[in-house]
């Protein structure tokens, strides 16, 4: 590839976006620049910007977009960006933030995002988050339909605590949601109006959706 791609995926919380932007990053080599990761950061850190992150997440809302836009803007800049691309996990989420990073792209001579939407209905959502599990110690991932594991149990990594987010009860699920649907669905006509848009299915195992999105990717970047 002569351009570093820039790479967005779409979908809504539970849709499998992290899972498949690890994949993605090791297939292109580009940069994971994943946005809910530095926001949960800046919540665990007790920063000022993660105080306030904190309370729109806790009640399953979006954070304001200039927070967000300033932390992509900031890393789309840095040389490593330029010379390998980037893959953005969590970003844009409303139009005015698509606008924004067309604006940004431009200024940094980055090319326009192939865009992965990763559809997935929202029964499929609620049961896949409010079966998440969390270790406090080590941050692995469970699925008590999967792993059998429940809060309070001993992490098998690390032995540290099993707990459930308060975001991922089924209550907020469905509050994320219909801020999902009503703020950040419509980028898919957005990035499809621009011939952007890579549908993909994103239920079923985790092979096989990957093997729906490397296939997708590869006609449109190649590799």
């Amino acid at each position: 590839m002569a351009t570093p791609p820039v790479i967005i995926l779409l979908g809504a919380p539970g849709a499998g976006k992290g899972t498949q932007a690890k994949r993605i990053v090791e297939r292109y080599g580009c940069l994971h620049v994943s946005t809910g990761d530095m926001l949960r950061g800046a919540v665990s850190a007790g920063t000022e910007l993660g105080t306030l992150a904190k309370q729109f997440m806790d009640a399953g809302e979006l954070v304001p977009d200039e927070v967000v836009i300033g932390i992509v803007r900031d890393r789309l800049a840095e040389a490593d960006v330029q010379k390998r691309g980037v893959l953005l996990d969590g970003f844009p989420r409303t139009l005015a933030q698509a606008d924004a990073l067309g604006a940004v792209l431009e200024e940094v001579s980055l090319p326009l995002p192939v865009v992965v939407d990763m559809q997935v209905s929202e029964e499929e959502v609620v049961q896949r988050l409010s079966t998440r599990r969390m270790c406090r110690g080590c941050g692995s991932i469970y699925n008590l339909s999967r792993e059998g594991l429940d809060v309070g149990d001993a992490c098998p990594k690390c032995a540290g605590e099993i707990y459930q987010r308060d975001d991922d009860r089924a209550e907020a699920i469905r509050e994320r949601m219909k801020v999902y649907n009503a703020q950040t669905a419509p980028l898919v006509e957005y990035y499809q109006s621009r011939g952007l848009i890579l549908a993909v299915c994103a239920v079923g195992s985790v092979e096989s959706v990957n093997d729906c999105v490397m296939a997708a990717l590869s006609e449109r970047l190649g590799g």
